[in-house]
């Protein structure tokens, strides 16, 4: 998810979405753990997203 989509969203789409992203990381961590994943790249990329919309996220609250 790019910075630029996650400006457009509301704060309760923000928090929505962080909660998938990190079931999701969550989710190829543990399959990753039982058997490697297809593309481990996967991980830097949700780990990444879930950073860049908790950052959106404390942005607005300090605003």
């Amino acid at each position: 998810m790019k910075q630029s989509e996650i400006k457009n969203l509301s704060a309760a789409e923000l928090q929505g979405q962080l909660s998938q992203l990190k079931k999701t990381y969550t989710d190829l961590k543990n399959a990753h753990a039982i058997s490697p994943i297809e593309n481990p790249l996967q991980l830097r990329t949700v780990r990444r997203s879930i950073a860049r919309v908790a950052t959106e996220l404390s942005k607005r609250e300090l605003q």
